[in-house]
């Protein structure tokens, strides 16, 4: 049954983001902050769907939110001048493979996202959700304006895990360390 009334603020994304970061299971303080669940949405700058998809939230965010955005201010600023959650992999991350030729959204929350696999059956093993792996995420955006600081954030939702993929982070997963060893040599 799909949802009739639909709200521009609110983004899937396509299949092919890639999750870094990922807190899914358990949320994390960062910097001493509420701690919060999180992911980092690596997309490919070849999904031109999902990123005009999320330029249009962000637009859709600060339209919605602009008496927010302007508080005790005279004017709104120019969403131009503000900080939105759409960066560039190439000129953020320049050093890290994982982000070439992709944008990226951090997207978080207090409550726990719902996590389905590719069927959308509800996930139990937290070992199937890892920074590497490939999926869907459902994200909102929205003004803040907060000690100074005035913009638009990416609320995370849910996660569908599409599949996996080369784990991010250094650490390998112990099913793929030890998938190739020859079990005669154990013994010998």
């Amino acid at each position: 049954m799909s949802n009739t009334v639909t709200n521009p603020t609110k983004v899937i994304t396509g299949p092919d983001p890639r999750w870094s970061y990922s807190n899914a299971w358990e949320a994390k303080s960062i910097n001493g902050g509420t701690p919060k669940f999180s992911v980092s949405l690596i997309i490919p700058k070849s999904d031109k769907k999902t990123i005009a998809k999320i330029k249009a939230a962000i637009e859709a965010a600060y339209r919605e939110g602009e008496s927010k955005l302007k508080g005790n201010g005279r004017s709104v600023p120019a969403l131009s001048v503000l900080k939105t959650p759409l960066r560039d992999g190439d000129t953020e991350r320049p050093d890290d493979e994982a982000y070439a030729d992709s944008y990226f959204v951090n997207a978080n929350s207090s409550t726990a996202p719902g996590i389905v696999d590719a069927d959308r059956q509800p996930i139990i093993d937290h070992s199937e959700v890892y920074s590497g792996v490939y999926g869907r995420a459902s994200i909102n955006f929205y003004a803040f304006n907060s000690n100074g600081n005035k913009g638009i954030a990416c609320g995370l939702n849910n996660l569908q895990k599409i599949r996996d993929g080369e784990p991010l982070g250094g650490k390998s997963r112990a099913e793929d360390d030890f998938a190739d060893e020859d079990e005669e040599d154990f013994l010998s």
